[in-house]
């Protein structure tokens, strides 16, 4: 099987490092490392290669949208999985990035954002977002690898 010349980039923004210590009745107990491994295993299946990032620094995560818009635009990037934490909830200038970007990207949540706090309802990046997977643990990181694959 020849690797695909495409990449498909995972970012995972604020407090996501602690994944397996922080919340596991929320989050789960599986570490970012482990993450890591089953989007590998799903890029791999699919033909793509993987970039897996993390940053707690808003500007960074911003500056990543902007580079993957450029790598789409050169057809060497099929599209984000974003995990944005609570930038969620309150990022424009997230929103801003992806749209400036026109980066395909998926929305993705570990928790269904919306059987917790009222505060985590409202995404400031489903208006910008191709889709959005939330509740299905860790596992929605390979089901949004797979939605990418299917576009």
């Amino acid at each position: 099987m020849t690797p695909h010349p495409k990449s498909v980039l995972v970012l995972n923004g604020p407090n996501l490092n602690l994944l397996g210590s922080r919340e596991p009745a929320v989050y789960g107990e599986q570490t970012l490392a482990g993450v890591e491994t089953i989007c590998r295993d799903a890029c791999l299946a699919h033909n793509f290669t993987l970039d897996f990032r993390q940053s707690n620094h808003e500007g960074l995560l911003i500056d990543w949208i902007h580079e993957a818009g450029a790598k789409q635009a050169a057809g060497a990037l099929a599209g984000v999985v974003f995990n944005a934490g609570a930038y969620t909830h309150t990022s424009i200038a997230l929103h801003d990035a992806i749209k400036g970007a026109a980066v395909h990207l998926i929305e993705l949540h570990i928790s269904n954002v919306h059987a917790r706090e009222p505060f985590r309802h409202h995404s400031w990046l489903s208006p910008v977002a191709q889709g959005v997977i939330a509740g299905f643990g860790v596992k929605g990181y390979a089901l949004a690898i797979t939605a990418i694959a299917t576009q």
